[in-house]
């Protein structure tokens, strides 16, 4: 029976990679890869999709080489593997061979469950590549590739890339990996800004700014374009509560600071001072209250709290707008 491994094992004898996120799967698989050619430059990997798979071939892919060669096989969709191959696997699993490394590549569920529970018993190494669809857990991927890449950014900037390009981590990594090689020095709000304006242009961002400087209909047509372009509607509801926070965090701010250092004082860009003082002028106290309460309910609809999210939403933005005018 293979011995417990650490998920930091990349060459434990069985690897299982646990969830739907294809971008987190390719990347077990390339780690794999790489730490079984960094030992061996000649290691034969073998990438097999369930059809692939027949009776008996995995038994011949992990007999003893002549020239006992390293392996790698990857099974993909190991969910969709026919019974008769499966009772293989579990074989396999419960006296797993020297110098191959098995990735099973599962998409986690019900379907094909008793092979993770064989793979499981047997001692695999685990690595979980669930769909991240909470925004808080794509804000930490991204996080986490920019600490990966050796580079600093800024949480607005974090947020600012996950607003503008949504749930596709596909599209967040390689953004991530542009700004990395583009970018000197800190990775901030504004470099994120320009270089994805298109996509903020029709994003959370363009309906928060446009409802926070009172502007309703513009604030309702990009609210509209968003939701039909894909944007989820967690997303608008988080950059309107953004919006509004860093309106009220300016409005109780001593007067007379400049800019630099109201920037340290509320952490945030200097840039974006100046845009959200250019944005405070119509807001009352009253305003920002009524703003905050508004922002409060549509989080709540969009979190299922609601049966109309986009309702939901043209309502706090009809409002917001409208408290944005308040001292007009």
């Amino acid at each position: 029976m293979a011995g417990k491994k650490s998920t930091d094992d990349p060459l434990a004898p069985i690897t299982l990679a646990v969830g739907q996120e294809e971008l987190l799967q390719d990347r077990v698989v390339r780690q794999t890869v790489a730490a079984a050619r960094a030992v061996d430059a000649d290691t034969d990997v073998r990438d097999l999709a369930p059809g692939e798979l027949q009776p008996g071939t995995l038994a011949e892919l992990t007999s003893p080489s002549l020239f006992a060669e390293r392996k790698v096989v990857v099974v993909r969709q190991a969910q969709d593997l026919s019974a008769d191959t499966v009772k293989d696997v579990k074989k396999y699993c419960a006296a797993p061979a020297e110098e191959i490394t098995l990735l099973l590549l599962h998409a986690g569920g019900p379907k094909g469950k008793g092979l993770l529970d064989a793979a499981r018993k047997a001692g695999a190494r685990e690595v979980p590549c669930a769909k991240l669809t909470k925004p808080a857990d794509r804000l930490a991927f991204v996080r986490n590739e920019f600490r990966t890449a050796g580079r600093s950014a800024t949480p607005n900037a974090c947020q600012a890339l996950v607003d503008a390009l949504g749930s596709d981590l596909r599209e967040l990594a390689s953004a991530c990996s542009q700004l990395a090689a583009d970018v000197d020095g800190t990775i901030d709000e504004a470099v994120v800004a320009r270089y994805y304006t298109g996509r903020a242009e029709a994003s959370s961002f363009a309906v928060a700014d446009h409802a926070v400087e009172g502007n309703t209909a513009g604030a309702l047509e990009a609210l509209r374009w968003s939701l039909s372009t894909g944007v989820a509607p967690v997303l608008i509801s988080s950059a309107l509560a953004q919006g509004v926070r860093a309106i009220g965090k300016l409005a109780s701010a001593p007067s007379g600071m400049r800019p630099a250092d109201l920037a340290r004082e509320l952490g945030m860009p200097p840039w974006k001072i100046d845009r959200v003082r250019r944005q405070l002028r119509g807001w009352s106290a009253d305003g920002v209250a009524v703003a905050i309460r508004a922002v409060a309910e549509a989080d709540g609809a969009v979190k299922g709290g609601g049966s109309d999210p986009a309702y939901a939403l043209e309502k706090a933005v009809v409002t917001i707008a409208g408290a944005a005018r308040s001292r007009r």
